[in-house]
């Protein structure tokens, strides 16, 4: 029963841990905004989350350790998602090669940020919830 209690804590949770690596992932590309050659990356949200979250079967594509003494592979910590970063495409061109477009970035980066705070609001909520339902009021 705790289990189906903390389920949707898990996904949520998954959510956050992705929401954040994508800020992370953004202001990387907004602060080489000038630098000459640098390339913009990204990662599909959805895609990464449904991979963390099991896939739509409950098997994940991608490797899991089943043992908290295994190895990680990539850095990051036991259980964390590890979205494929991708190239962003170019859409207006520039003479050094930078492909950045502050717009775009700025554009996503304040929409994750909504997004990660309403997730921050929805756990906060949930755990509430939860508290209560225990406690009796």
């Amino acid at each position: 029963m705790f289990e189906q209690m903390t389920a949707r804590l898990d996904f949520h949770a998954n959510a956050l841990l992705l929401r954040s690596q994508r800020q992370q992932v953004l202001a990387s590309n907004i602060a080489n905004a000038d630098t000459p050659g640098y390339v913009a990356r990204d990662f599909d949200f959805s895609q990464a989350l449904k991979n963390a979250s099991g896939g739509l079967g409950g098997v994940s594509g991608a490797m899991q350790a089943t043992d908290a003494r295994h190895m990680q592979l990539g850095g990051g910590t036991a259980g964390a998602p590890r979205p494929d970063l991708a190239y962003t495409v170019q859409t207006q061109p520039s003479q050094d090669g930078n492909s950045v477009d502050l717009d775009r970035e700025r554009a996503n980066f304040v929409d994750n940020s909504v997004r990660y705070e309403s997730t921050l609001r929805f756990i906060n909520g949930h755990v509430k919830t939860m508290l209560s339902a225990i406690t009796g009021q």
